[in-house]
């Protein structure tokens, strides 16, 4: 059986990805030269999937290179930090194993480092233990070990703007530092909550101040999507004329995430003409998995919070939301309540501020919601 192209998770090679030959090798030569870079888009937009492109890029160009990516969206602490970092590089820049144990006790002063081997693999794998008190000391370690390796390292940091949420206030200036100390290693900082982001990297106030190139990453090009997915649907013998797919584009505003979860599907068909109706009836599909969680979440809004979503989503894009036609043609309450409602969508990702306007984020989200 063929593997289907349209992957929603992961990263399994070139072949299966779009496009993107500009960016790839725009940050590639960035990172070659010297530059660290700030990848900034929205969820959903492949930020993942180029990062491993890049790193495929980069290994295909020299052996010697070794490519780490680290999601730190779930952490919420510095101490959580240290240990998903660790967790990523330790182990994986030298052999024998006899040389890396060695060079991880030389390099890490306030840490128990532990070795045990991995349930599916088999291989070692290490994990640090260290008191609270050491966590910077610790993180600096990191660092150090990366830097003795002298390897060609290249780390990818996603969604790098959560660490503005940990209790400790001097995480930025902390990572900064070691980060310009490390010789032998450049950085991807990528991140979805655009004006965290920006806020980070633009402004005076912030440690990473116009320390990075930047890249925003925009949505895919309709043509070169279509040619791309044509030519893997025609593998199965699938049939997409370019109007219907228009209108899916169209539906979804392009969003990388969105067009792959609605083509792995109709690879799945086989010898078939997709027509309007089974358009229709795919998209139905996806959006009826996940209906009991859209409910939820629909559920968990105040009255005027899910008035104002709903009224987005009718809308589709909305540029002034406090203006007095779109108050009064979905009847929402006061400007002030109608900009709480408005922040709190913001601040809980129902909505997202696009070039257009506001747009709720989860595109199936949004056509459900117009259904409601």
């Amino acid at each position: 059986m063929k593997e289907n192209p349209f992957l929603i998770h992961g990263y399994k090679g070139p072949e299966y990805f779009c496009d993107r030959k500009e960016e790839t090798a725009d940050i590639t030569e960035a990172l070659k030269n010297g530059c660290n870079v700030t990848l900034i888009s929205p969820r959903r937009y492949g930020k993942t999937g180029l990062i491993h492109n890049v790193f495929h890029h980069l290994r295909e160009q020299d052996k010697n290179t070794i490519c780490f990516y680290v999601d730190i969206y779930a952490t919420h602490s510095l101490n959580d930090f240290v240990q998903l970092f660790a967790k990523a590089v330790l182990g994986h820049l030298d052999t024998p194993l006899q040389k890396v144990e060695s060079l991880i006790n030389k390099v890490f002063r306030y840490s128990q480092v532990t070795m045990s081997p991995d349930l599916v693999t088999g291989m070692p794998q290490f994990s640090l233990n260290f008191q609270p008190q050491h966590t910077a000391s610790t993180l600096e370690d990191i660092f150090t070990y990366l830097d003795k390796s002298e390897r060609t390292c290249y780390v990818a940091f996603d969604e790098f703007q959560q660490i503005l949420e940990y209790a400790e206030k001097d995480v930025e200036a902390l990572l900064r530092t070691y980060i310009q100390q490390t010789h032998n290693v450049r950085f991807i900082f990528s991140g979805s909550k655009q004006h965290m982001m920006i806020e980070m990297f633009n402004s005076p106030k912030h440690p990473f101040y116009r320390s990075t190139e930047r890249l925003h990453l925009n949505t895919l090009d309709e043509k070169v999507y279509y040619n791309f997915a044509t030519e893997k649907l025609k593998q199965q013998g699938v049939n997409l004329p370019e109007d219907l797919f228009h209108t899916i584009y169209t539906q979804v505003d392009g969003v990388t995430w969105y067009l792959q979860a609605i083509m792995n599907r109709f690879y799945r068909m086989s010898d078939c003409i997709v027509t309007k109706e089974i358009c229709q009836e795919t998209i139905n599909g996806i959006i009826k998995r996940e209906e009991e969680e859209y409910k939820h979440l629909y559920h968990l809004l105040t009255a005027n919070q899910a008035s104002l979503l709903l009224a987005i989503a009718k809308e589709e894009v909305v540029k002034e939301p406090l203006s007095g036609l779109f108050l009064r043609t979905h009847n929402l309450k006061s400007p002030s309540s109608v900009q709480r409602a408005l922040q709190y969508l913001m601040n809980e990702e129902y909505i997202y501020h696009s070039d257009n306007g506001y747009i709720v984020y989860d595109r199936f989200f949004a056509l459900w919601l117009k259904k409601y």
